[in-house]
């Protein structure tokens, strides 16, 4: 038997999973929920939320960053999007995704535009010019000589063996029929293009899965032997369209296609609409393609210090500075691999590149070691699996160092993170009905939750004490089991147990109101600041249990910098 003191002043690990119950050197918790950790290390209750606007439907949420003025939240429903500016509906676009679509949709913003792309959807751009909004589809620049298209062209594995017969038609001198030696066209293959005798050529009518109608942009001379030297345009209805997309380095990036999953293309220097790779000029456009034992698909491309390629079976880097056709610097740096199912969007925290990894059960930190030389993928999360139960929305605040993600029961797993002071701690948000999706903007973090059978668009807010104007919550933060002079308890019985609060309006420590004096509930009162605490009797014997748990549900602030625990204990 043994007296002991324990005091916690400092919550900085947050929740831990019960397999972490014996260790003598985390600062966590058994539970954190509705509470965040301070940058001191205490923790406080979470803001609460403030409503926007009531939505038709369920929405993904994208931020939208024109200028430091200029900041709207775009709220992607069911062939809609809408646009907020200041909590208001601004406009109302048609879009051409349905809601089951939005689930892979990626995009890339530059000043005040952005592009989506969606592999069975061409790029569609959404412009802001002036006052106003306008979607419409993305269009790879033409040649003013000829009218051809300088989209990348590429040979798929399919048509290896493919030859076509060229033959003159009645439809005039820049028609042609193309006859393929065994079956290979499909009424997909309607306006797609196809380069072949030095030329660029449309599909205009399907007849058959050997013949199809072309036209061309000029003359042409008939061949005098079957064609097999020939490719096809590498975005289509019928191969599908761009999976992911950034920018980088001035130019546009597209990672994978539905038919060329490890395929990356870049467009020209300053031409984003332009992806003809010419002569090889240091300017002109590139063409890559993954190679490894291992299938690759590109789940996403981030611009960082380097161009990151996140596949499905691990991490890519082009470090090249400049990125040039004849200088690729590529390689595979780490095989965790990405989400492939939907788009789960990675972001910058700290400097790294945080991303949900391919078992949803981590989240990793990319980051270049102390040499620039090689990445590593930190877990982020090691000491809180149980909170990664599939994952389907994040978003990180960088004024409050919170990083936001939403879990398909409608819970949100928060992570503070501030390396600087020894931060890294986990917690869950919860609300009355469920959190849908999650973006920020400026510092304003939004959410979509469905309460009942209706969505909301709302934001956290430290000024709201409710949710929503008239939804209360709890909160719940409860002690790791005790460990004293490095043993586990096997029986305790604590006397007093004692809180350290600030500008705290509410507090119960084991069910038990802290008594805080009256004037402190004045309205004017920031609340009170000091030490609070109980007098306890009996003993524990269920030692894994927490001895110590501070919680309410009372509508009122409350921050707690410490905890201190007296008694004895048997081992």
């Amino acid at each position: 038997m043994g007296d002991f003191i324990k005091t916690q002043n400092s919550f900085a690990d947050g929740e831990v999973a019960p397999e972490f119950y014996a260790r003598d050197n985390i600062k966590g918790l058994s539970k954190l929920e509705n509470m965040y950790v301070l940058a001191g290390g205490g923790l406080a209750r979470r803001p609460g939320l403030e409503s926007v606007a009531e939505l038709d439907s369920n929405a993904r949420l994208i931020a939208f960053s024109v200028s430091e003025t200029e900041n709207y939240i775009l709220a992607l429903t069911d062939g809609h999007i809408l646009v907020f500016s200041d909590g208001q509906s601004i406009k109302d676009l048609i879009a051409p995704w349905d809601f089951e679509d939005l689930s892979k949709l990626q995009y890339a913003q530059r000043f005040g535009t952005i592009i989506f792309v969606h592999p069975d959807y061409p790029p569609y751009v959404l412009k802001k010019s002036g006052g106003d909004f306008d979607l419409s589809i993305f269009n790879f620049e033409r040649n003013d000589s000829d009218m051809t298209v300088n989209i990348p062209f590429m040979k798929f594995d399919d048509a290896e063996d493919i030859k076509i017969t060229v033959t003159s038609n009645s439809s005039g001198s820049n028609f042609a029929t193309f006859k393929t030696n065994k079956a290979y066209w499909v009424p997909e293959d309607e306006e797609g293009r196809f380069l072949l005798l030095g030329k660029q050529w449309t599909i205009a009518e399907y007849i058959s899965s050997t013949e199809v109608k072309a036209y061309v942009n000029g003359t042409y001379t008939v061949p005098d032997k079957p064609v097999s030297d020939w490719r096809e345009a590498a975005f289509s209805e019928r191969r599908g369209w761009p999976c992911s997309i950034t920018f980088h380095q001035d130019r546009l990036v597209f990672g994978g296609s539905r038919s060329w999953p490890s395929g990356v293309w870049l467009s020209k220097v300053g031409k984003h609409n332009n992806f003809d790779v010419g002569t090889g000029l240091d300017d002109e456009a590139i063409f890559i393609t993954l190679l490894s034992q291992q299938r690759q698909q590109i789940c996403t491309v981030v611009s960082s210090d380097n161009l990151q390629i996140l596949t499905s079976a691990g991490e890519w880097a082009i470090s090249s500075k400049p990125l040039t056709p004849s200088v690729v610097d590529i390689k595979q740096h780490t095989s965790v691999g990405s989400v492939a199912t939907r788009y789960l969007p990675p972001q910058k925290i700290e400097g790294a590149t945080v991303f949900i990894s391919g078992s949803k059960k981590d989240i990793r930190e990319l980051s270049l070691d102390q040499l620039g030389e090689n990445y590593n993928a930190t877990d982020l999360c090691t000491l809180a699996k149980h909170l990664m139960q599939d994952p389907v929305d994040l978003s990180y605040n960088d004024e409050t160092r919170q990083l936001f993600v939403v879990m398909g029961s409608g819970n949100i797993a928060v992570l503070n993170q501030n390396s600087a002071l020894g931060i890294s701690a986990w917690g869950t948000y919860k609300t009355q009905g469920g959190f849908k999706s999650v973006a920020t903007v400026q510092g304003e973090t939004f959410v979509v939750v469905k309460r009942g059978e209706n969505y909301y668009l709302e934001k956290f807010s430290e000024g709201a004490l409710k949710d929503a104007g008239q939804y209360g919550f709890s909160f719940c933060a409860s002690a790791l089991p005790l460990r004293a002079s490095g043993h586990n308890a096997n029986k305790i019985r604590v006397r007093k147990i004692s809180a350290r609060v600030l500008n705290t309006k509410t507090l119960f420590i084991n069910n038990a109101r802290a008594d805080l004096p009256n004037e402190v509930f004045e309205e004017n009162s920031t609340g009170y600041s000091g030490d609070v605490s109980i007098n306890l009797f009996g003993i524990q014997r269920n030692c894994i249990e927490a001895p110590w748990t501070i919680k309410s549900s009372e509508q009122l602030p409350a921050k707690v910098l410490s905890v201190s625990m007296y008694g004895y204990y048997i081992v």
